[in-house]
């Protein structure tokens, strides 16, 4: 069994206190690796690399920071088998899933910002024959990064990439149930020719490491995210010392299927978008609301297609579904599927656990449930959807903005007016039209009401970390 280390000043090291964590792989249910259990002492080390390192990868010129970038994205798509592996081992997503999405997306993500800072442009005002005014942004110091489990390197790196590239040092914690694809990172950041300093890791509990990452008063700006409530904590603790937050937090995503759509793409989408990653993303669809009309015709399709999907081992390559990330989480999901039929829901298909080792539950479809009952108003993050009919386009609009969310939200129809019109009312951070999960990093990321604050994507990620700076110069 593996005792993975802290990667501190480039180097990995055990955890000051010896305290570790067992890491349990959701596909068989048992512990193949441990981690440390990070403390305050583990932080001020970490804290103390990145003030040393800090003045050597803020001065360092854009175009070598972003080789070094260009050169830890290369790393990981050279890596991608070893990396796909061992996050799927240590998130129970499907191994196919972790080799297409999860560590080609997080090598973009590198890439990607390797290449803005070097496009970046700032603003000046020129008064002529006066003075000229320009703005730079300077990076901030010593950022926190803290991500979650269900999309590990994936999202990890959406958060270090950014800040990296604007000349920042980072302090960042990966999820306790998912810390090895951002253990790897370490070893690739110095084949990468990063200083040493520059990108520290620790691991642990997020009450414990996370929340000291949080309160450091040397950390000056803090990017989480996670759940709605963990990022109240967050944002109270990070205001304290009026340091820069971006919370991307909880989703109760609506799909809306107008009458005019793409049935079959509409079906299919839909089921993807519900069970992708065992539904555990912030951006799946779990309320269905369906035109009255085509109510019938839709859930028949779409419970066909449901019926397609294999659950099983993530290493299998036939399996569309793997295990759901911990026996905690798995007890919370089927707590709200008999929550569900308590309140009144039939389900459609699925809603039981599966009978083997791991942590597995059936993809679940349930439908005749009030709009406003706690199935369909709390966060589930598993693999269970509702079906709600709706008469008028004004009652989609009012049963998709019912909830305290507003993560994303998916809209399935031809009219381009009423895509427009609804896409607007919505009120969503994200809106995908005839479409799901299509990405361009260039535009802003994140969500309204308790889904968070601050963006995350494109120039809007770099200006989150750096601070500007404006400059008047009298002629």
């Amino acid at each position: 069994m593996q005792k993975i280390q802290n990667f501190i000043n480039g180097e990995y090291v055990d955890p000051a206190e010896g305290q570790y964590i067992d890491n349990i792989e959701p596909g068989t249910g048992k512990v193949f690796a441990q981690i440390p259990n990070s403390t305050q002492e583990d932080l001020d080390q970490a804290v103390e690399a990145a003030k040393e390192a800090f003045s050597v990868w803020s001065a360092m010129s854009v175009d070598k920071r972003s080789k070094i970038m260009h050169k830890l994205a290369d790393l990981i798509e050279k890596n991608l088998d070893d990396y796909a592996l061992m996050e799927s081992r240590d998130n129970g997503k499907p191994l196919w899933l972790a080799k297409a999405v999860d560590i080609p997306r997080a090598s973009t993500n590198f890439r990607f910002y390797a290449s803005a800072i070097v496009n970046f442009s700032s603003e000046a005002q020129v008064s002529e024959g006066f003075m000229v005014n320009y703005t730079r942004r300077a990076p901030i110091g010593i950022v926190g990064c803290i991500s979650p489990w269900n999309l590990p390197l994936y999202l990890f790196s959406w958060k270090i990439a950014p800040a990296l590239a604007m000349g920042n040092c980072v302090i960042a914690k990966p999820s306790e149930l998912t810390p090895m694809t951002a253990f790897l990172l370490g070893k690739l950041a110095n084949e990468a020719g990063m200083p040493p300093g520059v990108l520290n890791i620790l691991h642990g509990e997020g009450k414990g490491i996370g929340q000291a990452i949080v309160e450091h008063e040397a950390t000056k700006a803090i990017s989480f995210t996670g759940g709605t409530t963990t990022g109240k904590i967050v944002g109270a603790t990070a205001a304290q010392q009026f340091k820069k937050v971006s919370l991307e937090l909880g989703g109760k995503n609506p799909n809306i299927i107008f009458a005019d759509c793409d049935l079959d793409e509409a079906v299919k989408t839909s089921v993807k978008s519900s069970f992708t990653n065992q539904g555990e993303i912030c951006l799946c669809g779990s309320r269905i609301l369906i035109e009255e009309s085509i109510y019938d015709e839709f859930k028949k399709r779409f419970l066909e297609e449901c019926k397609k999907i294999i659950v099983g081992d993530p290493m299998d390559a036939k399996s569309i579904m793997g295990a759901l990330v911990s026996s905690d989480h798995l007890d919370k999901v089927d707590s709200y599927v008999k929550l569900a039929q308590e309140e009144g829901g039939t389900i459609l298909h699925g809603g039981k656990r599966i009978d083997k080792e791991g942590f597995y539950y059936e993809p679940t479809v349930i439908e005749a449930l009030d709009a406003n009952c706690r199935t369909n108003q709390e966060e589930i993050f598993g693999p269970v959807v509702t079906l709600n009919p709706f008469k008028t386009e004004e009652d989609a609009i009012n049963i998709a903005n019912s909830t305290r969310y507003g993560l994303s939200c998916t809209i399935w129809t031809t009219d381009l007016k009423r895509a427009h019109r609804v896409s607007h009312a919505v009120q969503s951070g994200i809106i995908w039209v005839n479409c799901w999960l299509v990405r361009d990093l260039r535009t802003p990321f994140g969500g309204m009401k308790d889904s968070g604050i601050g963006r995350e994507g494109g120039n809007d990620a770099l200006r989150f970390f750096s601070e500007p700076q404006n400059v008047c110069i009298k002629l």
